[in-house]
């Protein structure tokens, strides 16, 4: 059986995504309300009660706010690093203990038969991550709340077959838009988000030197951005480069709130 990935909700106001092999169903994080991600994963046919573990991105709320409730009605196992638990424990109610796999770091973990990698970022949490998961030879990774494009997450994602990357915002919105001084200068810093120019970049330098086909546009602001806009300027800076969307590579969008198109990785042998 392949790597299969879906994208339950990518945004500010929550964040979950699904990912199974043959013998291994996984969700990272769990920032929607227990009960969407029950129903949303109901629309691909999985049963809650199958998730074999969650794993988080980053503390903030709109990862974590369902998190109790589905490791205490559902006892999902949580992996998760030390530090980030230290500042999730007390934001999501009694848990029990026995669900819980600490480490210090998340950088080579076997759950189930998907192997588990975490590669550190810049975003503004204690211990953020963004990760790939490998079953076989085929690999997903997923990386938002970047805050800025290093070496390293290259490196780790270029031979992704499909990556979902953050596509937060169009800088000229976020500029004229309603969002304080403070909080647009922490958009745009090292610690914030990347913009749709930064996803067309970072998409390109993996597709150039890797294996990827499937790109997916991910934690679309609301207020400063638009799917059409996210979509053409990252397709611009593709085939600006010779990369043709729809030929070379499959460009897709993922959503605030609702379920996104199921992706099963089949490698050729």
């Amino acid at each position: 059986m392949p790597l299969s990935f879906c994208s339950l909700a990518s945004g500010s106001s929550g964040n979950c995504q699904f990912i199974e092999s043959e013998k291994t169903r996984l969700l990272v994080d769990a920032g929607m309300s227990g009960k969407y991600i029950k129903l949303s994963l109901e629309t691909i046919n999985i049963k809650i009660e199958t998730i074999n573990g969650i794993l988080l991105t980053h503390e903030h709320a709109d990862h974590i706010s369902g998190l109790g409730v589905l490791m205490r009605k559902f006892k999902i196992p949580l992996y998760i690093t030390i530090k980030t638990w230290e500042a999730v424990s007390e934001k999501i109610g009694d848990v029990d203990s026995e669900l819980l796999h600490l480490f210090e770091t998340i950088d080579d973990v076997l759950i189930g038969d998907i192997r588990v990698k975490g590669t550190r970022i810049t975003h503004d949490a204690v211990d953020p991550l963004c990760y790939t998961f490998t079953h076989d030879d085929c690999k997903i990774g997923i990386a938002t709340d970047l805050g800025a494009i290093t070496d390293e997450v290259i490196e780790q994602f270029k031979d992704c077959d499909l990556l979902m990357i953050e596509s937060n915002h169009d800088i000229e919105m976020l500029k004229i838009g309603p969002y304080p001084m403070y909080l647009k200068r922490r958009i745009l810093s090292e610690f914030g988000h990347l913009s749709n120019e930064d996803a067309g970049y970072i998409a390109r330098e993996i597709i150039r030197y890797g294996t990827a086909k499937n790109i997916l546009l991910a934690h679309l602001s609301k207020e400063n951005n638009f799917p059409d806009l996210a979509f053409e300027t990252v397709r611009g800076i593709l085939e600006a480069d010779d990369i043709i969307v729809g030929k070379d590579i499959n460009l897709d969008l993922t959503y605030r709130d609702k379920v996104g198109k199921l992706y099963r990785i089949i490698k050729e042998r």
